[in-house]
């Protein structure tokens, strides 16, 4: 744990926060919304928002700071946090991952995700990275293709940001990630929907993506170490 990388990324996590609800109030309705979709503009008029936003971005800002300290791969991570925050909150209100948010989300990402691996001296990580995307892209889109009434479209989209980020950071990141997601999403959702929380038709599975990446991230060297020992590096 990096105290410094945990300090500096909550700090720059949680400025960044702020605009969370600007961000979701960028996203344009669907042409042809469903009866019950909620506007964006209502969530992100919603009270306290970007203080929570705040709160929330700098606290996962710590865990991912700590987890890296000040290296190169914050400089792909801490942007992606209010992003992360964003997507969490218009999927668990709207079961949808809008594309206006996602598709930018990949062209700033790569340049990035570039940078940091020849500024790092380490040019093998964007084979990893690669790797990460095809295969936590694949896993999904073979479960589209298989079950599309369980798994839109909007998480396939984000499976491929999600991959690159944990394939670039290791194998057990990766690894870590992506089960924790489904282990996330199963437990989870069956949870509240016995809390009545959420319907049993109505579980968005993108804020379980997201939250499995952050345990990937965090806990994924250790992760690593513990499966397969000075091979998981």
């Amino acid at each position: 744990m990096s105290p410094t990388g945990a300090l500096v990324a909550a700090l720059v996590c949680g400025a960044l926060g702020a605009l969370v609800p600007r961000l979701i109030a960028w996203v344009p309705e669907p042409p042809e919304p469903a009866d019950d979709k909620i506007p964006y503009a209502r969530i992100a008029a919603a009270p306290r928002l970007a203080l929570v936003s705040v709160v929330v971005c700098a606290v996962v800002g710590a865990l991912v700071g700590g987890a890296i300290g000040l290296d190169w791969p914050l400089l792909f991570l801490v942007p992606l946090v209010p992003v992360g925050v964003a997507l969490a909150l218009i999927d668990w209100r709207t079961r949808l991952l809008p594309t206006r948010i996602i598709a930018p989300t990949y062209l700033a990402l790569v340049p990035l995700v570039v940078v940091a691996a020849l500024a790092s001296g380490e040019p093998r990580l964007l084979l990893r990275a690669a790797i990460g995307w095809a295969v936590m892209g694949g896993i999904y889109v073979l479960l589209w293709l298989v079950y599309p009434a369980g798994m839109g479209y909007g998480d396939v989209r984000l499976s491929g940001i999600l991959g690159i980020v944990l394939g670039y950071l290791g194998w057990g990141e990766l690894a870590l990630g992506g089960w924790s997601a489904f282990l996330l999403g199963g437990v989870g959702g069956v949870v509240l929907v016995l809390l009545k929380v959420i319907d049993r038709r109505h579980n968005p599975f993108g804020p379980w993506m997201l939250i499995g990446a952050l345990i990937g991230i965090v806990a994924g060297p250790a992760f690593s170490t513990w499966m397969w020992g000075d091979l998981g590096a």
